[in-house]
C-alpha cells in the first residue's frame, strides 16, 4: 500500500492516564467490542478531550503501529482491583514511539470524537477535524465545496435523540437554527424502507431545530453551484 493510502485511526484519549501509557509505556487500549471499521491501521493519533484543559479538542500526537495483541484488562491493569471489566477482552496496540505533528490537528468547535479511520494523505495535509473524513466521496466533494465557499461545517456530527444518536453528514449552526446536509448515494437511499426511514430521521430532527436539506449523487457531482445557493439561502435565512 503506498505511504498516501496508509490507514490512520484517530482515537480518543479518554483520560490523561490513558496518555500516560501511551507516553511511557507505548500502547493504547480498544475494546474488542468496539472495535473500529477498517482495522488493523498502520498508525494511531489521538484526540484530546475536554478532560486535557486549554490543550483539549485537538489531535497531537500519533505513532506508528508495531505490533497489536488481544488480552483481558487485568492483564493491562494488574493493580486495579477486580470488576465487570476485568475479563473482557481489549485490543493491545503498541506503537514505536510517541511523535508530535508540526502542526495540532484541532476540532473548529468541541466536539465528542470515539474513532475516526482516515488515511495518511488525509491526516498529514488536515488543517481541522472535518478534513480527516473518509467514508464518503460525495461528502468529500460537498466538504470541499463548502471549504471554498466559506460554508463552517461540522461533518459526521453526532445528534442525540432519546436513547439514540443520528449522524449527520454536515451539521451547520446558526444563530437562529440549524441545518442538517445529506448527502444521498445513488443507491442506498432508493431503496423503500430506506425512505421511510429518512422521513422518520428528518421529522425527529425538525422536532429538535434542525433544517435538513438533501442532495443526492447528480446534484453533488454536475450541480455544486445550485445546492450551494440553497445552503446559503437557507443561512441567510437562519442567521
Amino acid at each position: 500500500m503506498a505511504e498516501n493510502e496508509s490507514e490512520v485511526l484517530i482515537a480518543l484519549l479518554k483520560e490523561k492516564s490513558h496518555f500516560n501509557n501511551v507516553r511511557e509505556q507505548n500502547w493504547y487500549h480498544i475494546p474488542v467490542a468496539t472495535t473500529p471499521k477498517r482495522w488493523p491501521p498502520e498508525y494511531i493519533a489521538f484526540y484530546q478531550p475536554k478532560a486535557f484543559g486549554a490543550d483539549a479538542f485537538r489531535i497531537r500526537y500519533f505513532g506508528h503501529v508495531k505490533d497489536i495483541i488481544q488480552t483481558p484488562y487485568k492483564n493491562l491493569f494488574p493493580n486495579k482491583f477486580d470488576s465487570s471489566k476485568s475479563d473482557k477482552m481489549y485490543h493491545q496496540v503498541f506503537i514505536e514511539k510517541l511523535e508530535p505533528l508540526p502542526h495540532p490537528i484541532p476540532s473548529r468547535i468541541p466536539r465528542s470524537i470515539v474513532f475516526i479511520p482516515t488515511i495518511w494523505k488525509k491526516f498529514i495535509n488536515a488543517e481541522q477535524i472535518n478534513d480527516l473524513f473518509d467514508e464518503s466521496p460525495l461528502e468529500d466533494d460537498i466538504w470541499g465545496t463548502f471549504k471554498e465557499a466559506k460554508i463552517f461545517a461540522e461533518r459526521q456530527w453526532r445528534e442525540p435523540i432519546g436513547k439514540y444518536f443520528y449522524q449527520l453528514d454536515f451539521a451547520i449552526f446558526c444563530h437562529k437554527g440549524r441545518i442538517d446536509v445529506e448527502a444521498d448515494g445513488d443507491t442506498w437511499h432508493a431503496q423503500r424502507d430506506r425512505i421511510d426511514k429518512d422521513n422518520k430521521r428528518n421529522n425527529d430532527l425538525e422536532k429538535r431545530g434542525w433544517h435538513v436539506l438533501r442532495f443526492n449523487g447528480k446534484e453533488i457531482r454536475e450541480e455544486k453551484a445550485k445546492y450551494v445557493v440553497q445552503v446559503q439561502e437557507m443561512i441567510n435565512t437562519l442567521d
